[in-house]
């Protein structure tokens, strides 16, 4: 059985890419997903960073006050969240 992967940020629209949404149409057009994935950097196989931001939004339900009090432990729960990513959110949201 063939699966498919889904394509990453860098084969999107330059102008949907959270990045170069950021610098072209500032910040406050960013979801917070999309916030995240970019702190994020980069998904996992078969995942970009943005689903890998939404999945931690949800571990979180949806809340980043809650967000913000996870330790690494709990953000590596996560797939595509590893204990640098975890910490690197972790001090972001600090």
């Amino acid at each position: 059985m063939e699966t498919s992967i889904a394509p990453g940020i860098k084969s999107w629209a330059e102008d949907e890419r959270p990045r170069e949404k950021l610098l072209s149409k500032g910040k406050q057009q960013l979801s917070n997903a999309e916030l995240l994935a970019i702190l994020i950097g980069s998904g996992k196989k078969g995942r970009t960073a943005l689903d890998v931001a939404r999945d931690v939004l949800q571990l979180a339900g949806h809340n980043l006050h809650e967000l913000a009090r996870m330790d690494g432990h709990q953000l590596s729960k996560v797939p595509g969240i590893g204990p640098a990513r975890a910490v690197a959110l972790m001090a972001a949201l600090e």
